[in-house]
């Protein structure tokens, strides 16, 4: 995992827009309309994207921000310090090594060394807060926003000691 920078940017769309096709054959809603700006994230000066890179192939990206939204969370819960995933995307070619789950238990692991005791994320669908409690997320809460509900995840940071395995077989 690495920063990422305007270079990427027509790679990360690249991949946005493979993820978008395999969705898309599978009658689920896609990133389709939105890719290039997207992808546009890798070139924030703030260096809030990051690339799970293979050699020089960008095979996922995340966009990791310091703070959770103010929206939908206890006052609580917007006390503790935590990282909030958005736009986490991986390539489907390689969907059978599970970056996705590798990106994630990278953000895991990283707020536990920068001292931050969750790491969260929201998402559309049911079907993806399934596939986020396989990576130890659980859901905390549903929120109505505008037109399409919210469902918000969390898990608590922590080292993850077999990382660099997970990266090698990646």
């Amino acid at each position: 995992m690495r920063l990422a920078t305007a270079d990427d940017t027509p790679a990360v769309e690249s991949m946005i827009l493979a993820r978008s096709n395999w969705l898309e054959e599978r009658s689920l809603p896609s990133w389709r309309e939105s890719a290039a700006e997207l992808a546009r994230q890798a070139e924030n000066p703030d260096g809030d994207m990051w690339v799970l890179a293979d050699g020089g192939q960008i095979i996922g990206c995340t966009t990791v921000q310091e703070h959770t939204p103010p929206w939908g969370w206890t006052k609580e819960e917007l006390t503790e310090p935590a990282h909030y995933l958005y736009t986490s995307v991986t390539d489907p070619a390689h969907r059978q090594k599970t970056p996705g789950t590798v990106m994630a238990l990278w953000a895991v692991d990283r707020a536990a060394q920068e001292g931050k005791t969750w790491v969260r994320r929201g998402c559309h669908y049911p079907d993806l807060v399934t596939y986020n409690e396989t990576q130890g997320f659980a859901l905390f809460h549903e929120v109505q926003r505008t037109h399409t509900k919210v469902y918000l995840m969390g898990r608590r940071a922590e080292r993850i000691t077999d990382l660099e395995e997970r990266f090698r077989a990646l």
